[in-house]
């Protein structure tokens, strides 16, 4: 199954999305009883939505080991999965711009000499799996954490360079991955897929710029869920991005970035200026 959220003239709505590109009415809870309906459109005529609407969005970081040793040595390899938190305010869907923050707004409250000179530097596309949740879950096992999913979709971290850096030499990071628009999610959530041989990539403008498999993942879905839920209850809908493999690259306005999961579909959203 393929569940997809779209704009009605009643508001938001679910969606059975099908191989030929077909969408059909869903009623009922996606996370208990459903039923499928009538067709109501395709996907090419109707506004798609970020497939859900999370409580809680958590990333990861330094989760592909490839990624993780471009430019370090193994030093430089988590021992535990390194979790962080996007606002929820980030979300977009499919289609929806990533808009690139307005550096003249945001040094007009900050001192840092280096960040008054280019608070942003290089604003990066990630392209992840992103895990979403099935069900409430606390204090699982590795073994059953999958038995909470729902299913999967694709993500992207975009993240603004020389601001994480300098808030996570400080030990902390939050504006420089939380931005408006820096969470795309979709276009879809495909339930029955096997999270640990996924192909995971992204092109730029056409050009393939991160081509990987979930089987590098250094900590698996399964893991991330069981440590996650060690402290915090994972709810349904809430949204697990599991890390990006090597090769982002920065984001100019005019460009169109597609993430791509297998089993899942394509992402894409332009770039716009501020």
């Amino acid at each position: 199954m393929k569940f997809v959220r779209y704009s009605s003239a009643s508001g938001p709505a679910v969606g059975s999305l099908k191989d030929t590109g077909a969408v059909y009415a869903v009623s009922g809870d996606v996370f208990g009883d459903y039923d499928v309906g009538a067709k109501v459109g395709t996907v090419d005529d109707l506004k798609l939505l970020p497939p859900v609407e999370p409580g809680k969005l958590i990333a990861v970081g330094a989760n592909y080991l490839a990624h993780i040793l471009e430019g370090h040595d193994e030093d430089a390899v988590p021992k535990f999965p390194m979790l962080f938190m996007k606002p929820i305010s980030a979300v977009i869907g499919p289609g929806a711009p990533i808009v690139l923050p307005d550096s003249a707004a945001f040094t007009q409250s900050i001192t840092d000499p280096d960040l008054l000179e280019d608070p942003f530097g290089e604003v990066s596309f990630e392209a992840e799996l992103v895990a979403v949740m099935g069900k409430r879950c606390r204090n699982v096992r590795e073994d059953e954490a999958l038995d909470y999913v729902l299913g999967y979709s694709c993500g992207n971290d975009v993240s603004a360079r020389n601001l994480q850096m300098k808030e996570m030499a400080t030990g902390v990071l939050l504006m420089g991955k939380g931005f408006d628009t820096f969470a795309p999610l979709g276009p879809c959530i495909a339930t029955d897929l096997d999270p640990t041989n996924l192909n995971v990539g992204a092109r730029l403008n056409g050009e393939t710029l991160q081509d990987s498999n979930t089987s590098d993942l250094l900590f698996s879905v399964a893991q991330l869920v069981a440590f996650t839920s060690q402290g915090i209850t994972l709810e349904p809908g809430d949204c697990i991005y599991t890390g990006t493999p090597a090769g982002p690259t920065g984001l100019s306005p005019g460009d169109v970035i597609e993430i791509e999961v297998e089993g899942v579909g394509v992402l894409s959203n332009p770039v716009a200026a501020a």
